[in-house]
């Protein structure tokens, strides 16, 4: 990894990793805020329960809420913090390389004595860099937060510091497919359209079949499924496994995609 341009990159997306940590972080805030008012309504549970079951599973708040870990798991988790990450992770690696490929940086970069390999391990290195200060802030700022300038006493702190490793792990590897097509690609709207849509299938499996019975089956199809922030919270999943095999594919999509840039030809 070259440390210059690892530096330089970190300035050059330091505009759009604030944005995105920021927006993270506010909304985060805000449901936090939201809770007490939230759990002070009279029968909010029986409310819940009375919805259809698989809207309830779609959401993971079949159970009720019975705790702000819960409240954030469901309100924050399982939507909000899945698109802000998934637009950042698919827009952020997919044009780590391509972006410089289809504006011509990529020459100048490759002019200087470092190797392709040296260069598309920089710049992966820049976006998962970005991902984790995104996680960081907003988990530290949560539990500052949660613990400093609110009375809410039922909040798992280990909980909700477990949501955000596995969440962490998971955009980790859809990281790293989008950096795969960004890799690939000579053109920086193919790089951000194909893992956007994969994404979004990704999604749609999961989703679809939470909510039908008869499609249950397409779920293990959806790295999505492996991600369930209410019973993470709760301490009911064991996170090693989902943490390991996000980590494990990352690494060898991220490595796949390095000896792929090494060994392609690029246009002139």
């Amino acid at each position: 990894m070259n440390a210059s341009l690892f530096i330089t990159m970190l300035k050059s997306h330091g505009k759009s990793f604030a944005s995105y940590t920021l927006g993270s972080t506010f909304y985060l805030l805000l449901i936090i805020f939201i809770y007490p008012s939230v759990s002070n309504v009279e029968g909010i549970n029986d409310i819940i329960k009375a919805m259809p079951e698989n809207f309830l599973k779609a959401f993971g708040i079949e159970n009720g809420l019975s705790s702000l870990s819960d409240f954030l798991a469901g309100e924050y988790y399982g939507l909000l913090l899945l698109v802000i990450l998934s637009i950042f992770c698919v827009l952020t690696a997919s044009s780590l390389v391509a972006k410089l490929v289809d504006n011509g940086a990529m020459a100048y970069l490759l002019a200087t004595p470092n190797s392709r390999v040296k260069i598309a391990l920089t710049q992966a290195a820049v976006g998962i860099v970005g991902l984790f200060i995104i996680l960081f802030v907003t988990t530290i700022s949560g539990i500052v937060v949660t613990k400093l300038f609110t009375t809410i006493d039922n909040f798992d702190q280990w909980g909700f510091i477990k949501m955000n490793i596995v969440a962490f792990f998971l955009f980790f590897l859809i990281s790293s497919y989008s950096f795969l097509f960004s890799c690939t690609m000579d053109d920086l709207k193919k790089a951000w359209s194909i893992p956007t849509i994969l994404t979004i299938v990704f999604y749609a499996l999961d989703l679809i079949g939470k909510m039908s019975e008869k499609l249950e089956w397409i779920r293990p199809f959806s790295i999505f499924s492996y991600f369930n922030p209410l019973e993470i919270g709760r301490g009911n999943v064991e996170i090693l496994f989902p943490c390991l095999a996000f980590g494990v594919l990352g690494m060898m999509i991220y490595s796949i995609s390095i000896i792929l840039f090494s060994k392609r030809d690029l246009p002139l």
